[in-house]
């Protein structure tokens, strides 16, 4: 079976849910804390959000499997915090299979050491086998993008048999087009995927990240996503894409 697993480091990462979920059968995510989800229920395209009942149901769902693995880890249990509470509602959403959160700070990523990062995610990707690896993008002006994107780069290197034949590395508004333009690599795409059949699913998924939601004309916005999604469709006349950088690809 095909697996994908998306490596993220900042909550719009979430946004590369859709195109995992359409390019393998089971999507993976990877943040910041140990954690490990079992197989939600996707919800229809057309659900801007769930019941509490069903809130809940994920909230503990995620929780409960995330204390679990730190347990057999010797690792003091998680609280239910907004950042979890949110990414529970938007994975149930996606029906992401698992999700795993590693021991790492969020935007302090400088501070660890980079054989340690090359480590962790390393490991991981020694577990889960995945054909296709989603990676934020090199150029972004987040630090812990480029520092994730080179250690991916290290721990999927085709140094044995099985290793990620397909790797690809995503755009994040507010972060990808913010860096200094020809002084730092530009977003130029070279592989599109139609989205439009679950664009609706992947703007309710982000919205579920209200803490990161912004109003338009900011580009944390449902607006300012639904416009790049048209905009990456229209340029291979589509009506809604998601672009992607190929990083490498062995046929």
């Amino acid at each position: 079976m095909l697996r994908a697993l998306t490596v993220s480091f900042a909550m719009l990462a979430v946004v590369a849910g859709p195109c995992a979920a359409q390019l393998a059968p089971r999507a993976v995510e990877v943040r910041n804390n140990d954690i490990h989800s079992k197989q939600p229920t996707p919800h229809s395209n057309s659900a801007a959000g769930s019941s509490s009942g069903e809130d809940s149901a994920a909230e503990n769902e995620l929780l409960e499997a995330a204390n679990k693995s730190r347990e057999l880890a010797g690792v003091s249990p998680l609280r239910m915090d907004e950042s979890l509470r949110e990414a529970a509602k938007a994975h149930a959403l996606l029906g992401v299979a698992e999700t795993h959160y590693l021991e790492l700070p969020a935007a302090e990523l400088d501070g660890v050491a980079h054989a340690d990062l090359n480590a962790a995610i390393g490991s991981l990707i020694d577990n889960i086998k995945p054909v296709t690896l989603f990676m934020p993008f090199l150029g972004d002006i987040h630090l812990d993008h480029q520092l994730v994107f080179r250690s991916v780069m290290v721990a999927a290197r085709p140094r044995a048999l099985h290793y990620p034949p397909r790797l690809l590395a995503y755009e994040t508004l507010s972060e990808t087009n913010w860096s200094a333009p020809y002084l730092e690599p530009h977003f130029q795409p070279h592989l599109f995927i139609d989205i439009a059949e679950t664009l609706e699913r992947k703007i309710a998924a982000f919205q579920c990240f209200e803490s990161q939601c912004r109003s338009f004309p900011d580009e944390r916005s449902p607006e300012a996503l639904r416009a790049l999604a048209q905009l990456r469709g229209a340029t291979v006349r589509r009506h809604a894409a998601e672009a992607f950088v190929v990083i490498r690809e062995v046929i």
